[in-house]
């Protein structure tokens, strides 16, 4: 399959069909350290972390580098892969909800996945064919024309994502709210490793532990120390059954100096042993898959 790239100064983006000759190469690692964005149809299976996602109708995922992607079945149509570097395009001034690190691909929902409205689609495939036409024009003012078009499709699908995500929960609530829980997600994603206590957030937030928990609660969101124990577990689970680290390795590696105590923490969070988790995740896997 035919792939488009765009490689200079470090910045790069790339537009790739998902089509049953390229899944091998978009599962192994050639694409793990881009930002991506799938453009699904219906009859696809796809695996996110140890997520399973089903695609009905038009699709967009939003994959981080740290996650791991596995598509697992393709459907009658063909898909389209965007995926690009941090050089390309990330935090810029304003742009922090659509950035690279917004709530597409870092929420307290851990949910990468927006369903795209029928009244929408037309709009999506209008942004991706002009990423493909602009590949196809090799005009000079190609990166920037491919930077705005990507732009409009996070721009488009955070709303999208605050629709079918927030609803209930802080769709409603003032937009200070909301960046607030990303900033929170944000600090967990840097620190998960070091910094295990909802008090250590507290204070890089510049709050009373009791205020930022009492906030959660207000607005019916996970606990905050629920989703820094869920984070640290989803590494976990990557590190055993991606490498071959001991439980007590990967105890270690996520800041845990009592390994006993990290195990007691994964079979309360999860019902198994980490070994358990292992033995089994692998026992039900293609090696390939792995």
């Amino acid at each position: 399959m035919k792939q488009n790239i765009f490689d200079a100064s470090l910045k790069t983006i790339g537009l790739l069909p998902i089509a049953p000759e390229s899944i091998e190469a978009i599962n192994s690692d050639a694409y793990k350290s881009y930002i991506k964005v799938l453009y699904l149809y219906g009859g696809y299976e796809i695996k996110v972390d140890f997520n399973v996602y089903r695609t009905d109708g038009p699709t967009l995922f939003f994959i981080s580098p740290n996650q791991v992607l596995s598509i697992d079945h393709v459907g009658e149509r063909n898909g389209l892969l965007v995926f690009y570097n941090r050089d390309f395009y990330c935090i810029q001034l304003h742009d922090e909800e659509v950035a690279c690190d917004g709530l597409l691909f870092n929420n307290i929902n851990n949910m990468p996945m927006t369903v795209i409205p029928q009244q929408d689609a037309s709009f999506i495939d209008y942004l991706f064919s002009g990423i493909g036409d602009e590949f196809e024009l090799k005009d000079v003012s190609l990166e920037e024309m491919i930077r705005t078009y990507l732009k409009q499709l996070l721009i488009k699908s955070t709303r999208l994502w605050k629709v079918q995500h927030l609803d209930g929960v802080m769709a409603t609530k003032p937009n200070n709210d909301l960046e607030f829980f990303r900033k929170f997600t944000q600090l967990v994603e840097a620190n998960y490793k070091d910094k295990h206590n909802v008090a250590d957030y507290a204070d890089l937030l510049m709050i009373a532990p009791k205020t930022l928990t009492h906030r959660f609660k207000r607005l019916g969101l996970p606990q905050p120390n629920d989703i820094i124990k869920n984070r640290l577990i989803l590494e976990a689970k990557r590190l055993l059954v991606h490498t071959d680290r001991t439980a007590k390795e990967i105890a270690y590696a996520l800041g845990y100096d009592d390994p006993a105590y990290f195990s007691r923490l994964f079979f309360i969070k999860t019902g198994e042993t980490p070994s358990g988790f292992r033995n089994k995740y692998l026992s039900v896997h293609e090696p390939e898959q792995l």
